[in-house]
């Protein structure tokens, strides 16, 4: 009910200025008919009404109605009025000129160029202040004068504030409709970001387990006819292979599915499975060596899962493109940092490079792992090995350490 009543004004401005036009009129005749000398010397003199500061009166209060089309006009006009009244012999006041402070007020709310309407509105209360002393110059400090200056003062503080709101809330507007235009363009944009890291994780889970099953099978195919028991034990492995990627990718594509969002999952892989994964990679006949340096610290979820994932693919290039058996795994902690690099010694100069290129054409190992580190907060390098071979090295943020100020909030 208030909120509707507050808008009465706005939706009804044209019965709004009839009103004021009216009661400034009435006001305007009102008080021109006492006459205070402003010594105390003798009482307040009342005079006659004067028909010709009601013409005056009536026509600055019809000019307002033009007030926001016109709002210089209208000043000039009101003011004008003002100056007439005093010419007349009847003081200059706040009350007998009101009209001429709507318009000023008018004037600094609605004219475009800020500087004239900061501008015109003093010079207007100036002329006529200098109208109201050139009729009566002493006393000096009368009633109307002092209601001169704060008429001024009070039309041009109202009209800077009425401003300052109009152009805050045209910002908000402006604001709600730039973030209706670009919501569709950020929806997309976050339907990419989320498209891009699905297909990275569905990347790594399909290169390493396809590259596991393809060494294994190759191997039992290998075995099969001079050492078959060998090859069955190389065909069990296979069947758990393959097995342990049909679950990661059915957690994986789970996680996309509405209906399966209460279907338990399998814990999210990370540094504590790293010894899981080199045994599935030394069962493919890769040898592998593993080096901790410092002492171990816990990571972020996110920086966990890339770490495992990088070490993951880099071995997964190793087995797919690297003409050696052996590579290295070697973790460093820092106070900061966990540095992660995989090498291998295989391979010449005329080697595929690892995961940049294979037989098909462009593929996307490099480019995964290099965004999986950027989006922790590391980085990533790979390349060659002056004596030959092929290194990825990776730097991770660690987990920020616990503050003192933590630890004593700690129960």
């Amino acid at each position: 009910m208030t909120a509707e009543w507050s808008q009465w004004p706005r939706r009804h401005s044209r019965v709004v200025d009839v009103v004021v036009a009216i009661l400034l009129c009435a006001l305007a005749t009102y008080a021109s008919r006492f006459i205070d000398h402003g010594n105390g010397q003798g009482p307040v003199v009342v005079r006659p009404w004067s028909p010709g500061v009601f013409a005056l009166s009536a026509t600055a209060s019809l000019a307002l109605l033009w007030r926001r089309e016109f709002p210089r006009a209208v000043l000039a006009i009101t003011t004008a009025c003002g100056i007439a009244i005093g010419a007349l012999g009847f003081e200059v006041s706040v009350f007998t000129a009101g009209a001429a402070f709507v318009a000023m007020y008018s004037l600094g709310l609605w004219y475009p160029d800020a500087r004239t309407a900061k501008l015109a509105p003093i010079v207007a209360g100036g002329v006529l202040l200098i109208t109201s002393l050139v009729h009566d110059f002493n006393p000096l400090l009368t009633g109307g004068r002092i209601t001169l200056v704060a008429g001024d003062l009070l039309a041009g503080a109202f009209a800077e504030a009425g401003r300052n709101r109009r152009n805050y809330l045209a910002a908000l507007h402006a604001r709600a409709e730039l973030a209706e235009r670009t919501r569709e363009e950020e929806a997309r944009q976050r339907v990419g970001e989320e498209r891009v890291r699905i297909a990275r994780e569905l990347h790594d889970i399909v290169a390493h387990h396809m590259a596991l099953a393809h060494a294994q099978a190759s191997t039992a195919a290998y075995l099969l006819r001079s050492q078959p028991d060998q090859a069955q034990g190389m065909l069990d492995e296979l069947a758990g292979t393959t097995s342990a990627a049909l679950r990661e990718l059915k957690a994986t594509v789970g996680l996309l599915r509405e209906d399966d969002s209460d279907a338990p999952l399998e814990p999210t892989p990370g540094l504590a499975q790293l010894s899981e994964l080199l045994t599935s990679f030394e069962r493919t006949g890769l040898t592998l060596s593993l080096s901790i340096t410092g002492v171990p610290r816990p990571l972020s979820p996110g920086a966990d899962l890339t770490a495992y994932r990088i070490i993951q693919e880099a071995l997964t290039n190793v087995t797919k493109h690297a003409s050696t058996a052996t590579a290295n795994v070697r973790l460093v902690y820092s106070r900061l940092l966990l540095t992660i690099s995989i090498s291998d010694d295989g391979g010449d100069a005329s080697d595929t490079v690892r995961g940049d290129q294979d037989s098909a054409g462009q593929g996307y190992g490099l480019i995964g792992m290099n965004e999986r580190a950027v989006s922790v907060g590391g980085h990533l390098r790979a390349g060659r090995k002056p004596g030959g071979g092929f290194e990825v090295t990776t730097e991770l943020p660690l987990e920020p350490p616990q503050s003192p100020d933590d630890e004593d909030k700690t129960p």
